[in-house]
């Protein structure tokens, strides 16, 4: 029964409701009803018409697509410029791959640019390798190391790399210019201290900015400089440490300021090589971390081309890092570190270049593996390589007009002119007698 209210009330709602439109209906002008009529109409259209009728035709045959496909032509994403205004082609025209030997301009050059070291480029068991790869496991690896990028070829170019160098652990990066400018600010912070060669490479240079430190440069292969800037600091050191007992302050902050050297194996604008022996000394009296960049001295110097530790036969856990990029003498793409396993594990978590780079390429990784597999099983590659470099430094070192900068052993050297500059009809005349 108390529902009852309810049911009539209803009724009585609809019909008042009802009344009101008609009357608003025969009261409103003509006009307006007509409008209201036609909306009425169109919201319902709307509502009940569907936004496109599936047509019910057959579908098309296997040659009537193909015939579409074929008659279809995409239009550009963007307009080609007028002739006029692309630019000219400049430079020769490059006919051949970077071997021993360069066609340009359909002419086979003797190719003295490259950094082919070993000749492993145009190798054709590494272009065997790296196409089977190509078959295995694709182009790419579709993500960074840290995320979903690691495949198996990785891990085992890390541990081949690892036991090539007779170290503990090596991680890859792929990139060669990513591994020292990461690996340098993953360990120097801000309040460190990094004593550097003037003369190193642009990687190391972007390394050193990006790790914030204060970098102290000695003069090139100076190890006599480099000890000056070190007393220097062991003094600031010695007072800082007094100061702050005196004063009873944190001793915390009290710590002596960590303190780097940077050098290169064999410098690339220079071509000469690292005093890795007077380096060490000074590590062990001064108490300093000993960084190295192999990009050039890796696969080129030692009898097994394990660098300028083998050279001068140092144990390789006397220096910190080792670093090196794969794009020089193994003739791939990509880079590495190695050392005692905590270094390396280090880098996995805060090298830029390892975290948020995409991984090799499994291709390339595996033309590295082959690379690797012929540097040890062909050691006479090193001693051609070798005799080379004697050779064309005796040869250079007869020029009147330049003087040469490197040392014997080393692949790189750099002509200079005499003159404090370099006058053009002189760079034309040496041009033109090439071509």
């Amino acid at each position: 029964m108390g529902d009852r209210p309810l049911y009539i009330a209803i009724p009585y709602l609809f019909f008042h409701l009802l009344r009101n439109i008609v009357n608003s209906i025969c009261s409103a002008p003509f006009y307006h009803v007509c409008v209201e009529v036609a909306l009425l109409i169109c919201i319902v259209w709307l509502v009940t018409h569907k936004a496109y009728v599936i047509s019910d035709s057959t579908d098309l045959t296997v040659t009537e697509k193909e015939e579409l496909i074929i008659e279809w032509k995409p239009d550009l994403l963007v307009p080609l410029p007028e002739q006029c205004h692309l630019p000219e082609p400049h430079g020769p025209m490059i006919d051949s791959g970077l071997g021993k030997y360069v066609t340009i301009d359909g002419k086979e050059y003797l190719n003295f640019a490259t950094q082919n070291f070993l000749g492993l480029a145009t190798d054709f068991k590494i272009q065997d390798s790296a196409i089977a790869a190509l078959h295995k496991y694709g182009v790419g690896a579709c993500g960074p190391r840290g995320f979903y990028g690691t495949i198996d070829i990785h891990l085992d170019l890390e541990e081949r790399l690892a036991e090539f160098m007779r170290c503990e652990e090596a991680v890859l990066y792929s990139y060669g210019f990513a591994t020292i400018s990461s690996a340098i600010p993953a360990y120097c912070k801000r309040g460190d201290v990094i004593f550097c060669d003037a003369g190193v490479n642009f990687a190391i240079q972007k390394g050193l900015q990006a790790s914030r430190s204060r970098v102290e440069f000695f003069e090139h292969n100076n190890t006599r400089d480099l000890e000056r800037l070190l007393k220097i600091q062991r003094r600031k050191d010695i007072l800082a440490c007094a100061v702050h007992s005196l004063c009873d302050w944190n001793p915390k902050k009290a710590r002596v300021t960590r303190r780097f050297i940077v050098v290169e194996g064999i410098y690339l604008y220079y071509g000469d090589i690292c005093p890795l022996v007077d380096l060490l000394k000074l590590k062990w009296k001064y108490k300093v971390r000993l960084f190295i960049d192999e990009s050039i001295s890796f696969g080129v110097l030692g009898a097994g081309g394990r660098g300028v530790t083998e050279h001068f036969g140092v144990d390789l856990d006397d220096v910190d890092m080792i670093s090196s990029t794969l794009e020089n003498a193994v003739s791939s793409i990509g880079g590495f570190t190695c050392g005692r396993s905590f270094v390396v594990d280090h880098q996995r978590l805060s090298g830029a270049g390892y975290c948020f780079s995409a991984s090799m390429p499994p291709l390339l990784a595996a033309a590295a593996i082959r690379s690797l597999d012929l540097m040890q099983d062909e050691p006479e590659r090193f001693q051609q390589l070798r005799k080379n470099s004697h050779q064309l430094f005796t040869a250079l070192k007869r020029l009147r007009k330049f003087k040469v900068d490197g040392q014997r052993g080393s692949p790189i050297f750099h002509l200079r002119t005499k003159l404090a500059y370099m006058k053009s009809d002189l760079l034309d005349q040496l041009i033109s007698k090439a071509n």
